[in-house]
């Protein structure tokens, strides 16, 4: 796991997928930024997009016998604030691919900036279906997933 200090510091160069979306007006909170739990909706969504897209996810056809995805962790770093009206690039990357888990990580970026403005994601762990045990991901799953894997150099 990256320290607060190699996060702060990631560039969209650490990205390999983008999603733009762009800030509505409830996602503010009273102190006119971004309310945490907005966060967790977009990373929810980048994630869900890129497996939809490129990873054979089929939400409204689901195959019933193919492992689903379970979040089991989450967490966001917020570097700089976010607000209402604009566009924020979602960038998306793996940092650990198990046999039957993913850790996805989300840096948010103010359109036309290099920086974070906030880093956060989460892990799956693939399970049966009905079982709810650990298993291995489908085939397609992971050839998707391994498109965005980013190997950690050094830690900061």
């Amino acid at each position: 796991m990256a320290s607060v200090q190699a996060l702060k510091s990631r560039l969209r160069s650490n990205y390999r997928f983008f999603l733009p979306y762009r800030l509505r007006w409830a996602d503010n909170d009273q102190y006119g930024h971004v309310n945490n739990s907005v966060y967790n909706f977009l990373i929810d969504s980048v994630v869900n997009t890129y497996l939809i897209e490129s990873c054979g996810l089929r939400p409204t056809d689901p195959n019933p016998s193919e492992p689903i995805g379970l979040v089991v962790t989450s967490s966001c770093n917020y570097f700089a604030p976010l607000t209402f009206p604009e566009v924020v690039d979602l960038g998306l990357r793996v940092n650990k691919l198990g046999n039957s888990s993913v850790t996805y990580e989300v840096g948010f970026f103010q359109q036309g900036k290099d920086t974070v403005a906030a880093v956060g994601g989460f892990t799956h762990v693939f399970v049966h279906p009905v079982e709810r045990r650990p298993t291995a991901m489908a085939d397609t799953m992971r050839r998707g997933l391994e498109k965005l894997v980013i190997e950690e150099t050094a830690s900061l």
